[in-house]
């Protein structure tokens, strides 16, 4: 599998469990906030970590760590992920699979396989401006609503959660994504934070007190949701 970084020790990406985060290349969206602009457009320009090198990392951090991130880019365009993760599970460990959703069947052949223990799905907009904040005209939407409805029954544990960026989304989005995603959640609302690592600059993020307004219109909706990445 084509492996661009390992994050060796991580408390946040994958919930209550000690774990290591991979970083795989290439993603099928443009969002214009990505904070992993090189690992999106130009991944084959990268430095690559061999997947042998990881497995070896992971068999001696066995009793260390006990979960496995894997994200991106988009870890599904990755042809191998299906054997890669087998691998990592001969090894003991718990897989988190984040994703945009827009490849359902592998997402499902994979919770079929029970080869995956948590699910993290993006959540880019409402659905009137999801193409435009994924970064792709015309984006199909049919794709996205099969991996909600995959996660929604219940076959593992999972979460949704949006990016908030102030120039991109607005209490009128978060109405309509409580109406989409309506049910238990969990729902994450994620401060942005600009970095020069973005596809694009000049965005900004909501202060706290206007993220805890758009968390409690949303939970008229979806009876668990939580806010990340503010102070």
């Amino acid at each position: 599998m084509r492996i661009y970084g390992l994050n060796k020790t991580t408390l946040l990406d994958y919930p209550e469990h000690v774990a290591a985060t991979i970083f795989t290349g290439a993603c099928n969206f443009r969002c214009p906030f990505c904070h992993n602009r090189d690992l999106v457009l130009h991944p084959a320009e990268q430095p690559a970590i061999e997947e042998e090198e990881v497995l070896h990392f992971l068999k001696k951090r066995r009793g260390i760590l006990s979960g496995v991130c894997i994200t991106g880019g988009e870890p599904t365009l990755q042809e191998d992920l299906e054997a890669f993760i087998r691998k990592v599970k001969e090894l003991g460990y718990l897989v988190k699979l984040d994703t945009n959703g827009y490849r359902p069947a592998l997402l499902e052949r994979l919770l079929q396989q029970r080869l995956l223990d948590y699910v993290a799905m993006d959540i880019k907009n409402s659905k009137d401006k999801y193409a435009a904040t994924a970064g792709v005209l015309g984006l199909c939407l049919e794709p996205l609503q099969e991996s909600i409805d995959i996660l929604k029954s219940g076959a593992v544990p999972c979460e949704f959660r949006t990016t908030v960026v102030k120039e991109l989304h607005s209490i009128e989005d978060f109405a309509a994504i409580g109406e989409w995603l309506a049910g238990e959640g969990p729902y994450y609302l994620q401060a942005y934070r600009d970095n020069e690592n973005v596809l694009q600059r000049g965005f900004s993020s909501y202060s706290k007190e206007e993220l805890e307004g758009f968390a409690a219109l949303l939970r008229q909706k979806i009876n668990r949701v939580e806010i990340r990445g503010v102070d």
